[in-house]
């Protein structure tokens, strides 16, 4: 493991949380936005991913509000931002606030990127860009499925990200990386015990998920089937990829992706009403955690 390395898994711990809703640009949120990582880092998380396709200027604010905790993309898509203009982005942050930002790519899904073909190749040539413009392995992270992927993750970056996975796949990638790069995975929580209410709002979240091939694909290599990911997902489907139920529950099933070999579990609340920061659900989330 290299010291870069070593330090990123130090510095974001074992719990982090995933968001969308730090994406938008609005000004009108910002004070919210800043006030919310601030919050976050009090709580005790290590790490703040910035959900969907997000950058370093998302990135910058929140870390400027802060004092420790690292922000990174989860994922920032190697189709619509420039690698150049990426590391020139991580390099300025790195000189304002070293090891602070960690830069997230992923190469998306074809139904979302124009022009999305030669995924893998894409992605290597993404990476030879930034090696010569100057930014090290060691800062960048990888959202790899899938073993090769995987394998570039542990040989080109820090280590992997994967979003909407089990533990099942925590342990093959786990097996697939080593023991040095970081293993990331994001875990969606529902904090309601009650079953067909918490299942109706996680099967309206993971819908939109299911209509993407790269991880229907993957769902599918981890045993599941077409009828569990048709329908908005299957009752077993939901209750892979979701945790929900009472704070033991819960806990149990974050911890079940430790067990699996994660590092750090990146956790995405998921509420009825997703246009707000889930301020108390995060708080609720921390507690369950300490």
């Amino acid at each position: 493991m290299n010291v870069a390395t070593a330090s990123l898994k130090e510095s974001v711990g074992r719990y982090g949380v995933w968001s969308g809703g730090f994406r938008s640009e609005d000004p009108a949120g910002a004070a919210e936005h800043a006030e919310a990582a601030a919050e976050l880092e009090r709580l005790g998380y290590g790490a703040l991913w910035l959900g969907g396709n997000t950058a370093a200027r998302h990135a910058a604010p929140l870390i400027g509000a802060t004092e420790r905790i690292v922000v990174g993309t989860s994922i920032q898509s190697i189709w619509e931002h420039k690698a150049s203009e990426a590391a020139a982005g991580f390099a300025e942050l790195e000189v304002s606030h070293p090891g602070r930002f960690v830069l997230g790519l992923g190469v998306s899904h074809a139904p979302l990127a124009e022009g999305y073909r030669r995924p893998y190749s894409t992605m290597v040539g993404y990476l030879d860009e930034l090696d010569r413009a100057g930014m090290r392995s060691g800062h960048r992270v990888l959202a790899a499925l899938g073993p090769k992927m995987l394998d570039l993750a542990r040989d080109r970056a820090a280590g992997a990200i994967p979003y909407l996975v089990t533990p099942e796949h925590t342990a093959q990638a786990r097996e697939r990386l080593g023991g040095g790069p970081l293993l990331a995975p994001e875990f969606k929580v529902v904090l309601d015990a009650d079953p067909s209410r918490a299942r109706a709002t996680a099967r309206a979240y993971l819908a939109m998920y299911l209509k993407l091939p790269n991880y229907t694909k993957n769902l599918l290599s981890l045993g599941f089937t077409d009828a569990d990911v048709s329908g908005g997902g299957s009752d077993r489907l939901i209750d892979a990829v979701f945790a929900w139920g009472d704070e033991a529950t819960v806990r149990a099933r974050i911890d079940a992706f430790h067990d699996a070999g994660a590092d750090h579990v990146a956790l995405q609340l998921v509420e009825d009403d997703m246009n707000r920061l889930p301020r108390e659900g995060w708080r609720r989330l921390a507690a369950l955690l300490a």
